[in-house]
């Protein structure tokens, strides 16, 4: 490949462009001089000159491409189609004359270069994959379509059905590359399906099944970027939400998308969309199950009911020289009055304060008003006990901490949507200040819910200028390892879609959670269902050699009988190392993990090594890890950023490194709630080797 006769020519054509990078980005700093303003400028002008830093600062990053790549393929059309040439990369880029030099891979005449076949060239005579480490050019590959395999010659006609991988040779080298511990974009070796994934049209909720390694999670941030390109306006405004699964796993894809040029993405952890609240664990698995449960939201509608009720006895408030005496009766009926107004029970508040005042009004034997009342009643102790039975203002937390803490309070909202067992699983202490209570990441979707029952405590703008604590909204939201997301969980997300535009992708055979789904059917009916479901399935795996992948889908066969393995692209690959370890000792078993370990780092060096165990053992790994001198990280802890990281079985998943030592296979299984599709999980984490370390005998699948 180094010695292709283009590849001077084709080096000189990517130095041109680099030159005319540099040149714009020049021209966008230059701009801030000329927008200066002095002291003596108008608020309009300072206005204007925040607006137009924005702008630049915007154009700053667009412009920053750090260590990737900028050009990494060209387009040559047929005569018929005019003949042209395009050169594909990351993002656009023109010469002096505003000519274009670089096509960005999201424009429409880019799509060529990804979804062309031997049977629907789309007007292309070549694709030529570049080989690229920075601004240098290391490679070229041809791939000839029709005439082009006839009248250009020196390279490899394509005559598939779009089936097969394009561009191999620049392909398997990205996937050779060490893992960094970050996820890195897959923008130069894009395949047909991946494409098709994501440029799929932007309404409705589109599901992507994908098994290890086929790229569902990178593809879903393509798509992100694509999306924002297509229709900058708009979700620009509207904004674009990604959903991990725990931060661990937001840090991993945290590059990929300014790497495309898109650094205005948010990306979340469920526990990130609730304010005020402290979020740390997670709850037994009996309670979390149930607070997920959909049920759940009927429980807490009627705990918000619960919480609007008319007085027992009579409301008697002195006023001058007589008392106004108020009848149960005219309570409620103020109390049935705000249920039918108000939707959100705090907005109801004004309202029931307003009435009460007009009703203590009335029953007055002295002519008076409403607001004469108010003033001199309103500070009554019995007035703001009144007030606070009827209709209390209410924060999430102050409604979950109320009702959580009294058994009578849980029985009376969930009486008939819970069984006993059920009623008391969601019992917990009550603390003396609700402020101080930390929430599990279980609790996060009913405080979001009860958000949604009771709406903000006040309308009033922040201080800081913010709008009230409402709920916000996205144009489009992408949810990865959507699998395991309970009925609750996928409310919250459903509520934050503007219109129903949402990218929902994961793995049913990856399902290990409590709420783990058996098919994407049980998750869809909580999501948006404004338009039909686009579902698509990536069936070619990219990143497992097919040794580890034979050895993984004996488990998937057990695990998830009905689901098939990903089609490996690389058939050849290290076998897996599986390692008996003859002492009935746990020290001894954890000592050869840490020698393991020392291994694969040797093996794989530059790359990464993950040592991934069962939450029972993750403590004494740590210490053989120390006592034989290795340097690791905690993934908790560190993240992915040391060379050997030990990483509980629970947060592996989506994760991907260099090489993998699975832990005692035998007590994942035993210990996670979905044991086998962990295991699953586990094996399916290397790229490159895999070596599995066990004491008991092993699971049946891996005998």
């Amino acid at each position: 490949m180094a010695t292709h006769p283009d590849l001077a020519a084709e080096q000189a054509y990517i130095d041109r462009a680099y030159d005319s990078l540099e040149q714009a980005r020049r021209t966008a700093t230059r701009l801030r001089s000329m927008v200066e303003v002095g002291k003596g400028g108008t608020e309009q002008a300072r206005w204007e000159r925040e607006m137009i830093e924005e702008n630049i600062a915007a154009r700053l990053d667009y412009l920053n491409l750090g260590d990737s790549s900028l050009v990494f393929g060209r387009i040559d059309q047929a005569r018929s189609e005019g003949g042209d040439s395009y050169y594909i990369g990351r993002i656009a880029v023109a010469d002096e004359s505003q000519e274009p030099l670089v096509v960005d891979w999201r424009a429409p005449v880019a799509e060529p270069f990804y979804r062309a076949t031997g049977r629907a060239p789309m007007g292309l005579v070549r694709r030529r994959h570049f080989a690229t480490r920075g601004r240098k050019l290391l490679g070229i590959e041809d791939e000839l379509f029709g005439e082009g395999a006839d009248l250009l010659g020196g390279g490899l006609a394509v005559s598939d059905d779009g089936t097969k991988v394009r561009g191999q040779s620049s392909l398997i080298a990205a996937l050779e590359e060490s893992r960094t511990g970050k996820l890195s974009d897959i923008v130069a070796t894009i395949q047909g399906e991946q494409d098709e994934v994501i440029r799929s049209e932007l309404a409705g909720v589109l599901v992507v099944q994908g098994g290890p390694g086929t790229g569902k999670t990178v593809v879903a941030l393509h798509r992100a970027a694509y999306l924002l390109y297509t229709y900058r306006f708009p979700l620009e405004g509207q904004g674009v939400l990604v959903v991990g699964p725990n931060r661990l796993f937001l840090g991993y894809i945290e590059r990929v998308l300014p790497s495309l040029g898109e650094a205005g993405v948010e990306l979340a952890v469920l526990a990130d969309l609730v304010d005020h609240v402290r979020v740390r664990g997670r709850d037994a698995p009996a309670t979390a199950r149930i607070k997920g449960d959909a049920r759940m939201s009927r429980v807490l509608a009627k705990a918000v009911r619960d919480r609007e009720r008319p007085l027992r006895r009579p409301l008697r408030v002195p006023y001058g020289v007589q008392t106004l005496v108020l009848p149960p009766e005219r309570t409620a009926e103020i109390v049935a009055d705000a249920r039918r107004r108000y939707r959100l029970h705090n907005a109801g508040r004004r309202f029931v304060e307003s009435q009460l005042y007009a009703a203590l009004a009335e029953v007055s034997r002295v002519p008076t008003t409403p607001e004469e009342v108010r003033e001199r009643a309103r500070l009554a102790p019995e007035v703001r006990e009144a007030l606070e039975r009827m209709w209390p203002v209410l924060t999430p937390a102050q409604l979950l901490h109320d009702l959580f803490g009294s058994r009578a309070l849980v029985d009376l909202a969930a009486g008939k949507h819970l069984d006993s067992d059920e009623r008391a699983a969601l019992a917990r202490p009550r603390a003396d200040d609700v402020d101080a209570v930390v929430w599990t990441h279980d609790d996060v979707p009913l405080l979001d819910e009860a958000r949604a029952l009771l709406g903000p405590r006040s309308r009033r703008r922040r201080s800081n200028g913010d709008a009230p604590d409402e709920i916000r909204t996205y144009g489009h939201i992408v949810v990865d390892e959507a699998q395991d997301l309970s009925p609750m969980q996928l409310r919250m997300l459903e509520r934050r879609s503007l219109n129903g535009s949402m990218t929902v992708v994961g793995d049913i055979a990856q399902a290990t959670g409590v709420w783990a789904h058996q098919d994407w059917d049980d998750i869809l009916e909580h999501l948006p269902q404004r338009r039909p479901e686009q579902r698509a399935e990536l069936s070619i795996g990219y990143r497992i050699p097919g040794p580890t992948m034979a050895l993984a889908a004996r488990v998937l066969a057990v695990a998830a009988p009905n689901l098939a393995p990903p089609d490996s692209v690389r058939e050849e690959g290290d076998e897996p190392r599986v390692i008996p370890v003859d002492s009935s000792t746990t020290g001894d078993l954890v000592a050869r993990v840490a020698a393991v370990a020392a291994e694969e780092r040797d093996a794989v060096d530059p790359g990464s090594v993950a040592v991934i165990a069962p939450a029972t053992l993750v403590d004494e790994v740590a210490a053989a890890l120390e006592a034989a001198g290795i340097e690791f990280g905690r993934a908790a802890r560190n993240g992915l950023e040391s060379v050997v990281t030990l990483v509980p079985v629970s947060l592996v998943k989506g994760l991907e490194l260099d090489a993998a030592v699975v832990v005692e296979p035998a007590a994942i299984v035993d210990e996670e709630a979905q044991g086998m599709r962990a295991l699953y999980v586990a094996l399916t984490r290397a790229t490159k080797r895999l070596a599995v370390v066990h004491q008991r005998p092993l699971p049946e699948p891996l005998r």
